[in-house]
């Protein structure tokens, strides 16, 4: 059986790129997180960070109160760099981690095997991390990777703490910054 293989363009939203969460180093990724897609042979994947109005309510929102992909906002919206790129599917998460995401892969690969999934974008010490776990999780045997040099953390510090963290759970880190 062919084993096929899956990107997962992790939040590369306008809020955590240079917007209300957006940092130096995500801004730095952008043209990498392009060049990737656009020579990636196989399925591409997005995930949107999606809050409501009432995010600042929420449990997340009280231990970060900074309002950011707000649904429908401009925040909300994948970076205008990567618009025109292939999108096979967009999944909005209400959290760090998609168990809609994992759970849809899982159930697909009973009957594609995915040999690989990748994940690339930001932040890699939340919702980077939060995924590739899941995916650890409902793929045992799928290998999953994390390109390090197409993902950026909260502070460089965080983003090298999240992938040595990732590599203990046997995610393979290609282009570690260690």
């Amino acid at each position: 059986m062919e084993e096929k293989e899956v990107l997962i363009v992790v939040d590369m939203q306008r809020d955590f790129i240079d917007g209300a969460l957006g940092t130096a180093e995500a801004q730095e990724i952008v043209p990498r997180v392009r060049e990737y897609i656009g020579h990636f042979k196989g399925r591409v994947l997005y995930t949107r960070d999606t809050h409501r109005e009432d995010y600042l309510q929420t449990q997340e929102g009280r231990k970060l109160p900074v309002p950011h992909c707000l649904y429908g906002t401009h925040g909300w919206e994948i970076t205008d760099a990567l618009q025109d790129l292939r999108q096979d599917a967009v999944i909005d998460k209400p959290t760090f981690g998609s168990i809609e995401l994992a759970e849809m892969l899982a159930r697909e690969n009973r009957e594609q095997h995915y040999g690989r999934i990748t994940l690339i974008g930001v932040c890699t010490d939340v919702c980077v991390l939060s995924n590739a776990i899941l995916l650890r999780a409902a793929l045992p045997e799928t290998e999953i990777v994390v390109d390090a040099s197409c993902c950026a953390g909260v502070t460089p510090e965080k983003h090298r703490i999240a992938l040595q963290a990732m590599a203990a759970c046997q995610i393979h880190i290609e282009n570690p910054p260690f």
